[in-house]
């Protein structure tokens, strides 16, 4: 019996390869998430803890860990990053490329 599976290649963007949309601004959010969650589980924070200091539930910071990000804006996921002394750093300049792009990365201390 053969198994007939195919793959294909992702674009780097799951939300664009499952048909989202507002692409970027989900990979943004994911990837920030992402940050916060690095963060609090170096400083081996509880969620409890973790929602003490960013000013929110414990189910906000579950939601947070998990994905859930709906409810989050951007400006509300920055800000639990000052929360948590991170300097954050916005570069605007002319797209080098066709399209527009958004980079977002984190620097370990």
């Amino acid at each position: 019996m053969k198994n007939n599976i195919k793959l294909k290649k992702g674009s780097g963007n799951v939300f664009k390869d499952l048909g989202l949309d507002n692409l970027e601004e989900r990979l943004a959010k994911a990837k920030i998430a992402s940050m916060l969650y690095d963060i609090i589980e170096e400083r081996k924070l509880t969620q409890k803890e973790a929602g003490a200091i960013l000013k929110v539930s414990q189910l906000k910071i579950s939601a947070l860990q998990n994905g859930k990000l709906d409810s989050f804006s951007m400006e509300r996921l920055f800000s639990f990053l000052c929360a948590l002394d991170q300097d954050i750093d916005i570069i605007i300049r002319p797209k080098k490329q066709r399209k527009a792009n958004l980079n977002l990365s984190y620097a370990h201390a």
